[in-house]
C-alpha cells in the first residue's frame, strides 16, 4: 500500500492531535478484555484512532489466536463499534497474521473474508523446513525459546536467526502486509546470550529485511511492549535499527501491542526517541497512510 501524504502534525505538544494504536488484542484472542472496553478506554484517554489486530486463526490447537468459528463475529463486532463510536473515535478492523510456511502462508482469504482495513504480518513461530517443527520465539518464558532452539535447530543460533529473517522476508515479498510487526523480536529472549545484536552478520540480516520492507511499500512497526513488560531493554526494532530505518527513509508506525486496555498508551518514551532521532517518515492510518512530522 503506497503512502499518501496528509496533514502534518506536531505530536509532541500537549494538545496531542493524533493519538493512535493499531496493534490491539482483545479477549477474542489472547487479550484480556472485550472490544468495547478497549474502545471506552481509548475514548477516555483521548485517542483519535484505534485499530484492532486480533491474532489470526491458525490450523492447529493453541491458546493465543481467534477461534476460526468466531472470526466473522470478531469482524462484525468491530464494525458495530466503529459505527457506534464514529463521532468520538476512528476505529479500524485489522488482524495480526502469523506467517508460517506450509501452515499459514496466504493472507488473502482472511483479508477478503473479513473485509479488513489493514493487517500486521508477523513471525512468532519459525520452522527449519516448510511445514516442519516450530520454534516459538515469543511469549513470557525464555525456557521455551531455548528449548525450541535446541529441538528445531540443534542449538545453532545463526541458522535459527537466519531462518527467522528468511521467513520474515518471504512474508514481506509474498504477502506485502500493511504493517510488518516487531521484525527483530528474535532478539528478545536471546538477551545477548547466544549472539550480539551489534554483530555484523546480524545487522546484515536486519538491513536486508529493511531494504525489502522499503521495496515492497510496507510500514515498519515500532513496538513498545518489550519495554513495558520488562522482557526486553529496547523497542522492537531496537534503537540502533530505528536509526538505520531513518537513514533509509522507511515509514514507521508506533504501537503498544496492547493485550489489556491499560496498555493502550504505554508509549514508553518512543516519541521522545523519534524526536531525538529526527525521524522523517512517522505515519498513522486514517483509511490510508498519512505522515506526521516529528518536530
Amino acid at each position: 500500500m503506497a503512502l499518501r501524504a496528509g496533514t502534518l502534525y506536531n505530536i509532541y505538544k500537549e494538545e496531542l492531535m493524533i493519538k493512535a494504536n493499531y496493534h490491539t488484542h482483545s479477549c477474542y484472542c489472547d487479550g484480556k478484555e472485550s472490544l468495547r472496553r478497549y474502545v471506552e478506554t481509548a475514548v477516555e484517554r483521548g485517542f483519535t484512532h484505534l485499530g484492532f489486530s486480533g491474532h489470526a486463526p491458525v490450523p492447529f490447537e493453541n491458546t493465543f489466536a481467534i477461534d476460526g468459528e468466531r472470526y466473522l463475529d470478531y469482524c462484525a463486532e468491530v464494525r458495530r463499534l466503529k459505527e457506534e463510536f464514529a463521532d468520538r473515535l476512528k476505529i479500524f478492523l485489522g488482524l495480526e497474521i502469523d506467517y508460517i510456511p506450509g501452515v499459514l502462508d496466504n493472507f488473502e482469504e482472511l483479508i477478503t473474508t473479513g473485509g479488513l482495513d489493514y493487517c500486521i504480518g508477523s513471525v512468532h513461530l519459525v520452522n527449519k523446513t516448510r511445514g516442519g517443527d516450530l520454534w516459538f520465539i515469543d511469549g513470557s518464558k525464555q525456557q521455551s525459546y531455548d528449548e525450541g532452539l535446541s529441538r528445531v535447530f540443534d542449538g545453532n543460533i545463526k541458522e535459527a536467526v537466519k531462518a527467522f529473517f528468511r521467513q520474515t522476508n518471504e512474508m514481506i515479498a509474498s504477502q506485502r502486509p500493511s504493517i510488518v510487526g516487531h521484525f527483530d523480536k528474535v532478539a528478545m529472549h536471546n538477551k545477548e546470550r547466544y549472539f550480539g545484536t551489534d554483530e555484523d552478520w546480524y545487522l546484515a540480516l536486519v538491513r536486508e529485511t529493511l531494504e525489502l520492507i522499503k521495496e515492497c511499500g510496507c510500514v515498519c512497526e515500532i513496538n513498545t511492549r518489550g519495554l513495558y513488560k520488562g522482557r526486553y531493554s529496547d523497542f522492537y526494532p531496537a534503537t540502533r535499527i530505528i536509526r538505520i530505518m531513518n537513514t533509509m527513509d522507511i515509514p514507521a508506525v508506533v504501537s503498544t501491542d496492547a493485550h489489556q486496555p491499560d496498555d493502550l498508551d504505554k508509549f514508553e518514551g518512543v516519541y521522545t526517541l523519534l524526536r531525538e532521532v529526527g525521524y522523517k517518515r512517522l505515519v498513522y492510518f486514517d483509511g490510508t497512510w498519512r505522515e506526521m512530522k516529528v518536530l
